[in-house]
């Protein structure tokens, strides 16, 4: 069995939180961060087992830059995030 590192990103929006996986486009939500956290696993893992189902879990994986054909057993990107800033950005006359 393989491992697969995913970034997790989680933003307060009113009064839910929401919990973005940019490798894979999903997200999720709840009232708490470890809610949030705990449903985009949950997310992920169905994700993940619908398209093994489609037969097309080697074509996702692929798509969202993983290497499938290395032989360690957990699966990562070549890129980690290093910094996460807040900037703003002039936008002129709207």
């Amino acid at each position: 069995m393989k491992n697969l590192v995913v970034t997790e990103e989680i933003w307060k929006e009113g009064n839910m939180y929401t919990a973005y996986c940019p490798e894979l486009d999903v997200a999720s939500c709840g009232r708490g961060i470890e809610e949030a956290r705990k449903n985009l696993l949950e997310v992920i893992e169905i994700q993940l087992e619908e398209a093994a189902k489609l037969g097309t879990l080697r074509a996702f994986l692929e798509d969202a830059g993983y290497d499938l054909t290395i032989s360690q057993p957990t699966l990562q990107l070549d890129k980690q995030v290093v910094a996460f800033n807040q900037r703003t950005v002039p936008l002129g006359d709207l």
